[in-house]
């Protein structure tokens, strides 16, 4: 396969923007459709990991609206800038994910309160307190993972917001600002 048709994609910012804008809204309607449908309850982590999916999608969709105006060295610059935050909003959601990864595998323990195993040396009165006061999603559980491979939501996330990061950082590096001209290169 010839890299020009990838090449070319990538320099077509509308259809970058469309495929970050609905792969984020997807993101978005799988984690509620599992908290909705599925009944498994988000933990904190699982929170934060929707609010850079949420700016994604804000960010594309001013870029789809972006590329509809004229073409120039200004619009240039901003479907450029439009990019790079997603590419950074990514890079953030990754390193949230595979945080969570972490926490998930045991391989450290949650700086989040509630996400952690409450400490069992206390009073019994301060452990039933500790319990009840605890959210009703562990962030050291893993409450689904997919049956071929192991993998949690986190740890697909942490792909998912990798590769997106790199889309959009080849992207935002394809577009050359010329005046006049269309931010293609």
């Amino acid at each position: 396969m010839t890299l020009s048709p990838v090449l070319k994609w990538l320099s077509c910012p509308f259809a970058v923007f469309a495929l970050i804008a609905l792969t984020s809204f997807l993101a978005l309607t799988a984690a509620l459709s599992a908290e909705l449908a599925l009944g498994l309850e988000p933990c904190i982590l699982c929170i934060y990991q929707r609010i850079p999916f949420a700016a994604a999608l804000l960010f594309s969709l001013s870029g789809l609206a972006l590329c509809k105006g004229r073409p120039g060295r200004r619009k240039s610059l901003a479907l450029k800038g439009l990019l790079f935050s997603n590419a950074f909003v990514f890079l953030i959601n990754s390193i949230i994910a595979a945080y969570h990864t972490g926490v998930e595998r045991h391989w450290w323990r949650s700086m989040f309160e509630g996400c952690a195993v409450p400490n069992l040396s206390d009073e019994p009165q301060t452990l039933l307190e500790n319990i009840l006061s605890a959210p009703s999603a562990r962030c050291d559980e893993i409450p689904w993972a997919d049956p071929l491979f192991g993998l949690s939501m986190a740890n697909y996330n942490v792909l998912l917001c990798l590769g997106l990061f790199g889309l959009c950082l080849a992207a935002a590096l394809m577009i050359r600002p010329r005046s006049g001209g269309s931010p293609q290169p």
